[in-house]
C-alpha cells in the first residue's frame, strides 16, 4: 500500500490556495449538509447494520449532532477565519499586532468503531472550515458504516480535496508512515501512543481522543430517581459503547440500596424485561469484543441482567455489586452494558480513589451540595463532565471536548474543531516613519532608557 501519491496530490491542491478562501468551504459544507438530508436512511440502514442502533438513537448521537455542527460552522467560520488584531506593548511603539488564522495542510483523522458517522465526520467538519485537506480513514470494524462514508466522501468533495482510505492495520501503519500536516485520532490509550510515536518522526502535531475509566459520584443530596435515570441511559446508550459512558458508579453508602433500586426500574422501563428481544437495544461490534465484555461479568457479583446472546452479540444491562478495585472489571476501560457499583463514606474518600487512577476523560457528579461540587471541580482533574447528567456535555458547540492525560490531548466541537485545525500565525506590523534608536548598538547609557518601557 502506497499513499505517497494521494497526499502528493491533496498538497498539490492545497498549495492552489482554493481552500483558503471561506466561501470554498462554506460551500463544501453545505453540499455535506445536503447529502446528509437527502440521505438520511442510509446512513441510518448502515449504523443498524453495524451496531444495531434504532433509527432514533442513530439520529440523536450521530446525525443530529453532525448536522448541529456543521450549521454552527457555516455560520460562524467567516468571522473565525478573520485576522484578529491584538493590543501591542508600549516597548513595541509604533507597531500594530494580529493573528492571521491559516490551515495546516493536509490532515489525517482517524475514526473509531463506536459512533462510525459522527466520530469520522466531526473532525471533517473542523477540517475543512478551518481550510485543510483531508484523508480520512473509517474503522474497518463498522464495515457497513465506513463503506456508506466512502460513498459520501466520493459524491460531495473531489478526491484530491476529500478522500477516504479503508482497511484494517496494514492501512493504517502506511497511512501513518507518510507526512500528514496534522493527525488526529479517536480511539484506545495503547493505539493512540502509536500513532503519537510515528507522528513524532515526522514533528506532525496530533490531536489524541482516547478514554479511560470515567467514573460517575452519587452523594446523598442526590436525586436519586433522577440520576438512575441519567446514568443507565447514559451507560447503556449504544449497549456502553461509548467512550464518555459511566464506566462504574461511587454512591455513598447511606443511598446505595435506594440508588441500585432505581437503576434496576430504569433499566426495566427503558429496555423492557427481555432487553436481549428488544429490537432498540443494540448490539456489540464484534465477537471479540463481545467475549471480552463477557468476560468482565463475575456471575458471583451480578444483581441484575449478566444474560448474553451470542448470535445476536447481545449483552443485557447488567449492574454488578460488591465490586472492589482487584476486580476485572475495574481493570480496563469497560466499554459495554456493564455497570459496576461500589461505595464510599465520605466524598475525600471517593475523590482518592479517583485520584489514584489515570486522569478520565469523563466524569459525572449528582449531587445538591454547591460545597461538594466545587470541591470535586477543584480537585479532580478530568477531561470534561456534567453536574447532575452524563454524557450530553459533549452534545453542544459552546463547549470544547477532549481528554488530558492517559485519557488525550487537544479538543474539537464548535469552534474548538476550527482551532485545533488551524495555525495562529502571530504578525507583528512596525512603522518605518519612527525609529527609537535605544534598541541599537552601541548601547552606551541605554539600559535605564530600555528598563522605563520593559
Amino acid at each position: 500500500m502506497e499513499y505517497k501519491g494521494l497526499v502528493r496530490r491533496q498538497k498539490e491542491f492545497f498549495k492552489t490556495g482554493k481552500t483558503k478562501k471561506t466561501g470554498f468551504r462554506v460551500f463544501y459544507l453545505g453540499r455535506l449538509l445536503k447529502w446528509m438530508d437527502e440521505n438520511e436512511s442510509r446512513i441510518l440502514d448502515a449504523l443498524n447494520k453495524d451496531l444495531g442502533k434504532s433509527g432514533t438513537e442513530g439520529y440523536m448521537t450521530e446525525i443530529g449532532m453532525v448536522k448541529e455542527e456543521i450549521r454552527f460552522a457555516m455560520k460562524h467560520l467567516t468571522l473565525w477565519a478573520k485576522p484578529r488584531r491584538v493590543r501591542t506593548p508600549v516597548s513595541q511603539f509604533p507597531s500594530a499586532s494580529f493573528i492571521y488564522r491559516e490551515p495546516y495542510g493536509v490532515v489525517l483523522i482517524m475514526a473509531p468503531w463506536n459512533y462510525p458517522f459522527q466520530l469520522t465526520v466531526a473532525p471533517l467538519i473542523g477540517a475543512v472550515s478551518a481550510g485543510n485537506c483531508a484523508v480520512l480513514k473509517p474503522s474497518s470494524y463498522s464495515v457497513h458504516t465506513s463503506a456508506m462514508i466512502q460513498e459520501m466522501i466520493r459524491e460531495v468533495f473531489p478526491s484530491w480535496y476529500v478522500t477516504v482510505v479503508t482497511g484494517g492495520r496494514e492501512e493504517n501503519e502506511a497511512l501513518l508512515n507518510e507526512k500528514f500536516d496534522y493527525i488526529f485520532f479517536t480511539g484506545s490509550p495503547k493505539v493512540g501512543k502509536s500513532v503519537m510515536e510515528k507522528a513524532a518522526r515526522h514533528l506532525t502535531p496530533v490531536s489524541l481522543e482516547l478514554g479511560g475509566k470515567s467514573p460517575c459520584i452519587v452523594d446523598e443530596t442526590a436525586d436519586l430517581r433522577t440520576a438512575a435515570k441519567r446514568i443507565v441511559w447514559g451507560k447503556f446508550l449504544n449497549a456502553g459503547q461509548t467512550c464518555v459512558a459511566p464506566d462504574y458508579v461511587l454512591v455513598q453508602h447511606s443511598v446505595k440500596k435506594r440508588l441500585i433500586h432505581y437503576i434496576i426500574r430504569q433499566i426495566q422501563k427503558m429496555y423492557g424485561q427481555k432487553p436481549l428481544e428488544n429490537e432498540e437495544y443494540p448490539a456489540i461490534i464484534n465477537q471479540r469484543h463481545f467475549k471480552r465484555i463477557s468476560g468482565l461479568i463475575n456471575e458471583n457479583k451480578v444483581i441484575y441482567g449478566g444474560k448474553t446472546d451470542s448470535t445476536t452479540l447481545r449483552i443485557e444491562p447488567t449492574v454488578m455489586d460488591g465490586i472492589t478495585w482487584d476486580d476485572a472489571v475495574m481493570k480496563e476501560e469497560i466499554f459495554g452494558p456493564v455497570l459496576p457499583i461500589m461505595s464510599y463514606y465520605d466524598l475525600r474518600e471517593a475523590a482518592a480513589a479517583i485520584e489514584a487512577q489515570s486522569s478520565p476523560l469523563a466524569l459525572y457528579l449528582f449531587t445538591r451540595d454547591k460545597k461538594r461540587e466545587s470541591y470535586i471541580l477543584e480537585k479532580l482533574s478530568y477531561g470534561g463532565g456534567c453536574i447532575n447528567d452524563t454524557v450530553v456535555h459533549l452534545a453542544t458547540p459552546y463547549l470544547p471536548f477532549g481528554g488530558v492525560g492517559q485519557s488525550g490531548m487537544g479538543k474539537y466541537h464548535g469552534k474548538a474543531s476550527f482551532d485545533t485545525f488551524t495555525h495562529e500565525k502571530s504578525i507583528l506590523k512596525k512603522s518605518v516613519l519612527v525609529d527609537i534608536p535605544f534598541r541599537y548598538p552601541p548601547f552606551r547609557d541605554h539600559l535605564n532608557l530600555i528598563k522605563k518601557f520593559m
